[in-house]
């Protein structure tokens, strides 16, 4: 076996229903209020799923055992900044409710990349605001078929 990766926070568009680009994308474009946990100064390593595919693929490179973290890694988003361009992206304003910090979260979350880029000669290509603008829009051509998945 030749990887063992730790994926942080990823987009993709027809992501899971958990996670949280999806679910944003989704109240935004419903009006449902973001239950947001702090004052959404938190920033997360989100990595396209595409850069992740190719990080895998990458990763059957004959290395012996490794352990990547398949990360952006250079480019923590905060959900407040997340938020505030997914509004962009479809016009429509965010409802927030605004609730404690929960103490067991982390503030920041940040991929070490470095053993990727240096053994796979792997590193990714789609920046964060690119990938959400994917998601968007692949949220907005299936909007019927997503409306009723529960999140």
């Amino acid at each position: 076996m030749y990887l063992s990766a730790a994926i942080l926070l990823f987009m993709v568009p027809a992501g899971r229903p958990d996670m949280v680009a999806f679910r944003f994308i989704k109240w935004v474009m419903e009006g449902t209020p973001i239950t947001l946990y702090g004052d959404g100064t938190q920033a997360r390593d989100f990595t396209y799923v595409d850069d992740i595919a190719r990080g895998t693929i990458a990763a059957l490179k004959p290395v012996g055992y490794e352990i990547f973290n398949l990360g952006r890694g250079d480019e923590p988003v905060t959900l407040n900044y997340m938020i505030q361009s997914i509004e962009n992206l479809i016009g429509k304003k965010a409802q927030i409710d605004y609730r404690p910090f929960e103490k067991t979260d982390l503030q920041d979350t940040k991929a070490d990349n470095s053993k990727a880029k240096e053994l796979l000669g792997w590193k990714p290509d789609v920046r964060f605001d690119e990938g959400l603008k994917r998601a968007v829009e692949w949220y907005k051509q299936n909007n019927d078929w997503v409306k009723g998945i529960h999140v």
